[in-house]
């Protein structure tokens, strides 16, 4: 069969996508990724086809980093000025991408999708990669325009439906553009492509643990949560840095502190005050600072950095790790079983965030408080309460259980049977 998985964002939301690709291709059917040009070279050194598909960013591009991770303003950013000038360009690269195909699996923010699936009724599955995407009422997320709400988490369904639909009609009128393309196809404009219809009625994919978030009644019907879907590089550039084992085996774990691969665009000062948290804590130290920026200040024998490393591969040798909280990153320390500090910049990371710290497996630090004092009392208090590796512990338990890729596969081959 042939399949085309269609993903837009970080790698965060590429990784799971390639991880479905690399296993339905072992399974033998034929699999293409649609996603930016940036990523075509890693897609095809995976063994996959890779379809171009707009809107095309440019990743050096800093400034532009930053407005999409504003916390305030970064989702009107991505929706307004980046995805509904491109609703017709996606539509036209997707319907060429699957012109002969017999499924299409799509991530987050890929509006076109279904306006493609009335016109040509190709199968589809959509895909979510953390809570947040599913709005559910009975499990409310924190958002990230209104950290507060966490706060709210306990108020009844209704008063939660009620926001919802706030919100809704805030996002109303961003999709303006989105309500022309799709009078422009000839299809009904009357349809939410964010909030409560967004998700295949063929099959919803939940690709996240529950350590995370159980199934909620106000999930889309039908879904199937199946854990994490892990993808490190394994088939591009999955290998650990020169020097970096001979590091990890000289002494005690490290502390690791990384921004994941869209956060990182935005570091500020993260990697300074961090190795400054290191030394005043005395432990050893790994700062994944990402290739686009240069090596921080303050590194030593102990406190060294690398541009990259495969999280997969460091993380469970971590004492800790320090990170961002967006959903890929997440998943991974949460498999490796180690605490986390989490220092949320944007979108999806705060209610990630929250989750971590109410399963106990981690503390949290607001972005503008991330200062070497700060960030030093708060890995004390970390390290030095066992309950936290105990929790870390058993949410990898669960994590490693699920067999996300797998299921996920499972679920698929199911539905190109049908």
């Amino acid at each position: 069969m042939k399949i085309v998985l269609a993903t837009f964002g970080s790698l965060g939301d590429l990784h799971p996508m390639l991880a479905l690709g690399v296993e339905l291709r072992g399974r033998g059917h034929q699999v293409a990724v649609a996603a930016m040009d940036f990523y075509r070279e890693r897609i095809e050194k995976a063994g996959l086809e890779f379809r171009s598909m707009r809107p095309h960013l440019d990743i050096e591009d800093r400034e532009l980093a930053r407005e999409i991770m504003d916390a305030r303003r970064g989702p009107e950013k991505l929706i307004r000025e980046i995805i509904m000038p491109a609703l017709e360009g996606m539509y036209d690269d997707l319907s060429q991408a699957t012109a002969a195909a017999d499924l299409l699996v799509t991530g987050e923010v890929v509006y076109v999708a279904r306006s493609l699936v009335e016109k040509t009724k190709i199968k589809w599955i959509s895909t979510s990669l953390a809570p947040i995407s599913l709005f559910s009422a009975h499990d409310p997320s924190v958002y990230p325009t209104a950290e507060w709400y966490e706060y709210l988490h306990f108020m009844p369904v209704f008063f939660h439906r009620q926001l919802f639909k706030l919100m809704s009609r805030v996002v109303y009128e961003w999709l303006a553009p989105y309500r022309k393309f799709r009078r422009k196809l000839g299809l009904g404009e009357n349809h939410d492509p964010v909030f409560f219809q967004k998700n295949s009625n063929l099959l919803h994919l939940a690709m996240f643990s529950k350590v995370l978030a159980k199934p909620q009644p106000d999930w889309p019907n039908p879904t199937l949560q199946t854990g994490f879907c892990f993808y490190d590089g394994e088939r591009d550039v999955g290998k650990m840095p020169e020097g970096l084992e001979e590091f990890l085996d000289a002494g005690e774990p490290p502390i690791v502190f990384t921004l994941g691969s869209a956060a990182v665009w935005d570091a500020g000062t993260f990697y300074e005050e961090s190795a400054r948290a290191a030394k005043m804590l005395k432990r050893r130290a790994v700062l994944i600072y990402g290739p686009m920026n240069e090596a921080p200040q303050g590194l030593d024998e102990n406190v060294i950095g690398v541009d990259y490393a495969p999280f997969s591969r460091i993380f469970p040798r971590a004492a800790a790790v320090v990170h961002q909280s967006g959903a890929g990153t997440t998943g991974q320390v949460l498999r490796a079983g180690v605490p986390a500090l989490v220092v949320p910049f944007g979108h999806d990371q705060f209610d990630n965030a929250a989750r971590c710290v109410r399963r106990g497996a981690a503390r949290r630090l607001a972005r503008d408080r991330y200062a070497a004092e700060n960030a030093a009392h708060e890995l004390r208090e970390l390290l030095a309460d066992i309950s936290y590796k105990a929790n870390a512990i058993e949410a990898a338990r669960v994590v490693r259980a699920e067999h996300g890729t797998e299921v996920a596969c499972d679920a698929i081959e199911l539905i190109l049977k049908k």
